[in-house]
Order: structure tokens, then sequence, then C-alpha cells
């Protein structure tokens, strides 16, 4: 799969890194955003020790997505001549609605320890 996108488009080293990490786990790229951001949210819980309640537990999730969306938007510009904005902001969404949903929930009081 990945030599066939090769020969069609100059690909960057983080598009390829992409490419092989999508190859080996076998999930759409919109599941795999949501994958990070659910991880960004348990390592932040883990490591800043912030309750589930807490709004900076979102922090790692918006900061990676976005970085993430810095080198998308950079390769789209370069492969394809333009900025795609839309599938940016679906994939920044992705990555952070799950997270988002479960703090909000949280501070509801909807989640009890």
């Amino acid at each position: 799969m990945i030599s066939a996108l090769l020969g069609a488009v100059k690909t960057s080293e983080y598009q390829l890194f992409k490419l092989r990490v999508l190859d080996v786990i076998p999930v759409s790229k919109d599941a795999a955003h949501i994958y990070v951001g659910m991880g960004c949210l348990l390592l932040a819980l883990i490591l800043f020790r912030a309750p589930l309640r807490s709004y900076r537990a979102l922090i790692p999730g918006v900061i990676a997505a976005l970085a993430m969306e810095v080198f998308d938007l950079r390769d789209d510009l370069v492969s394809v001549g333009h900025f795609r904005w839309g599938a940016s902001l679906k994939d920044v969404v992705n990555t952070n609605l799950l997270p988002a949903a479960l703090v909000t929930v949280a501070r509801l009081g909807l989640i009890r320890k």
C-alpha cells in the first residue's frame, strides 16, 4: 500500500510515518485521531495527576491535534497547492471531541468515583 502511494505523490516523512503506522495498526485515519485524543487524555490524567473533571487534562490533546494539523496543512500546500481547512477541522474535532465530552460529563457530576 505504501509503495503505491510513494510513486504517485511526493510524500513528506511525516506522511510516510502516518502511513506506516496505519499499515501496522489496521484502523481508519479518523479512528486513529480518536485513539490519539484518548491517549493524550489518559496520559494527562496520569502524568499531571489531573482529575477527570479538569479541563487542564484536555491541553495535551489540543496541542497534539494542532501540531499534527500544522504538518498536514504544510503537506497539503506542497502536494495539492492549497490548505484543506475542512479536513484539518475534522481531524481536530475527531481528536478532541470524546475527551472533551468525558471531561464535561465528569464536571457535571454524572461520572462518580
